[in-house]
């Protein structure tokens, strides 16, 4: 079975944190002198996962393309979330729903900064296409500093018929996109339960997702540019909705 990878303190740390039983062993570069890596050494202890301590050069030669800071956990995949499985917990919830749709997403960073963002957000779950997204890679996994170990991310065959499925729900759903018909992104009720839509790098939601959505929403630009990287959009129709719902209730 192929291991996934996890490199970067953060990331190595809420894994151990949030899925121990999962790391099958964790590798230090030895020649890297960080208190806290020697942190880390102890939470591996702590959850009974064996250390590896590797020669500097071996530790680059294996790991050179990513800025490791001279540890690295490689860890059994993890099952992902299936479509019954978020669905039931969003029923469940006591609380508004809070979901973040990603219509083709594949830039790792701008991935892992969404991650990151969704989850000190509130949002309780990610959704996303299987095929035409980036896969929770380890650029991912260092990018979302710890997220993608916390929050859900499931990935569905069809992204429309989904969303269909969250309207079920009760979800409103609001797409962002820019074209005529939008309304401002701060002008809807985002309190209730519903579902923010994003789409991809350059070309936007695509038809069907579009149609999907209830109402379209819009950040208004200034400048010459005629969009924002999807990582930024992202944080700032999330963070309306944290506004709307206030901080304290989503604690």
């Amino acid at each position: 079975m192929k291991l996934d990878t996890v490199y970067g303190i953060h990331a190595v740390t809420a894994f151990l944190n949030n899925r121990a039983a999962q790391v099958k062993t964790v590798l230090f570069s030895d020649k890297r002198n960080d208190p806290r890596l020697d942190t880390l050494r102890r939470l591996a202890d702590s959850c009974n996962v064996p250390c590896e301590d590797l020669a500097a050069r071996e530790f680059q030669h294996r790991f050179d393309q990513w800025k490791h800071q001279g540890v690295v956990a490689l860890c059994q995949p993890a099952e992902p979330m299936t479509e019954p499985q978020m669905l039931e917990m969003l029923a469940g919830l006591e609380k508004p729903a809070l979901v973040l749709a990603l219509d083709q997403i594949t830039d790792p960073h701008n991935f892992g900064a969404v991650l990151r963002t969704a989850d000190a957000a509130g949002v309780d779950c990610v959704l996303l296409p299987r095929n035409g997204s980036v896969g929770m890679t380890p650029v991912v996994r260092k990018v979302a500093s710890g997220a993608a170990e916390t929050i859900p991310v499931c990935r569905v065959t069809n992204l429309a018929r989904s969303l269909g499925e969250l309207k079920s729900l009760g979800l409103w759903l609001y797409g962002a996109a820019g074209e005529a018909g939008a309304v401002g992104y701060n002008t809807v009720d985002l309190s209730a339960s519903v579902g923010i839509v994003m789409g991809a790098e350059g070309s936007g939601l695509r038809r069907l997702s579009r149609q999907a959505c209830d109402q379209l929403i819009s950040i208004p630009m200034a400048g010459s540019v005629e969009s924002l990287n999807v990582s930024v959009a992202t944080g700032i129709c999330l963070y309306e909705a944290v506004r709307q719902r206030g901080i304290e209730k989503m604690s």
